[in-house]
């Protein structure tokens, strides 16, 4: 064998292996030779896609529920509900108000007149 058929039979192999490792990274060639990555379908790939939309749901979870405190003790129907729960311990006469949206209740019942 000559020296060229060598070098043309390397050349050959190299170009092989070239384009074998682009296939198994998911990356493909059109017949004007523009490169594109379309991805891989291995199956650690899709298990780690599938963690990652897993970990995505349970993060949008826990923000809805960060929303939900952050806005429902705000509301203007949340202090209403205190006010009131605040007035019905007021008028049993408890001693401990009961107060779950953290604002100060008074202790002392208001007394109101009855009209008779």
């Amino acid at each position: 064998m000559s020296g060229w058929a060598i070098v043309a039979i390397i050349a050959i192999v190299v170009w092989g292996i070239v384009q074998t490792a682009k296939a198994k990274a998911g990356i493909i060639s059109d017949e004007d030779g523009n490169e594109t990555y379309i991805g891989t379908s291995d199956a650690a790939t899709k298990a780690e896609a599938e963690a990652m939309r897993a970990e995505m749901q349970q993060l949008r979870e826990r923000l809805q529920v960060l929303e939900r405190i952050a806005t429902d003790n705000n509301s203007l129907d949340a202090r209403e509900r205190a006010r009131i729960s605040a007035e019905i311990e007021a008028l049993r006469g408890t001693d401990t108000p009961v107060s779950d949206s953290g604002i100060p209740l008074t202790t002392a019942p208001q007394e109101k007149e009855q009209s008779q």
